[in-house]
């Protein structure tokens, strides 16, 4: 019975292997292949007022707990809203969350919605990053004569999340800050 040819292990130029495995650290940074899903985007109008629920649905293998979400009116900024998403037995991949637009002034026709959401992990990286707008009719219940181009948020509430404001969010990087510090310090340094 003849032998199998023995191969050599020695590349040639022709055959070089692929990259080597990367680092541990690079490997988590690495944006997840899946996005966060913006599952519903529901309007609602009122007297001088445009709500808007907004429901998305976090990837399963996510490796952050801050959400950032930004909201547009046709193209413009409006307005950026750190989530903090909960974690525990209790809480689910999926989760919701609204905000009240001001629209007094805002012309009647059609606009244009915008939400982009993206989960922030460590220096402030963007992970599973999602763009999703919607293109409303507008047709405001009063009329006034003084016309603005961006409306303002009046409130954003959360079903099961905690919404943080900018005052809290400076709060809590001044703890992380002293709890680093203290980390530090009880370290044996040889």
């Amino acid at each position: 019975m003849p032998k199998s040819p023995i191969t050599d292990k020695q590349f040639t130029l022709d055959e070089l292997p692929e990259k080597g495995p990367k680092n541990a650290i690079d490997i988590i940074k690495q944006p997840k292949e899946e996005p966060i899903t913006i599952t519903q985007i529901k309007h609602t109008v009122k007297e001088d007022e445009l709500t808007f629920k907004i429901d998305f649905k976090l990837p399963p293998q996510k490796s952050f707990s801050l959400v950032q979400s930004n909201l547009f009116f046709d193209n413009e900024p409006v307005n950026s809203i750190l989530v903090r998403i909960l974690s525990g037995p209790l809480a689910t991949a999926e989760s919701e969350f609204s905000a009240v637009l001001d629209m007094r002034g805002i012309p009647a026709g059609p606009h244009t919605i915008g939400v982009e959401m993206y989960g922030l992990w460590g220096d402030g990286e963007r992970l599973c990053r999602t763009y999703s707008e919607q293109h409303i009719n507008y047709v405001p219940w009063t009329r006034q004569l003084h016309l603005v181009k961006i409306p303002i948020v009046h409130s954003v509430v959360g079903a099961d999340l905690a919404v943080v404001a900018i005052g809290q969010r400076n709060l809590y990087l001044d703890i992380e800050k002293t709890l680093k510090k203290e980390q530090d310090s009880k370290r044996d340094n040889w």
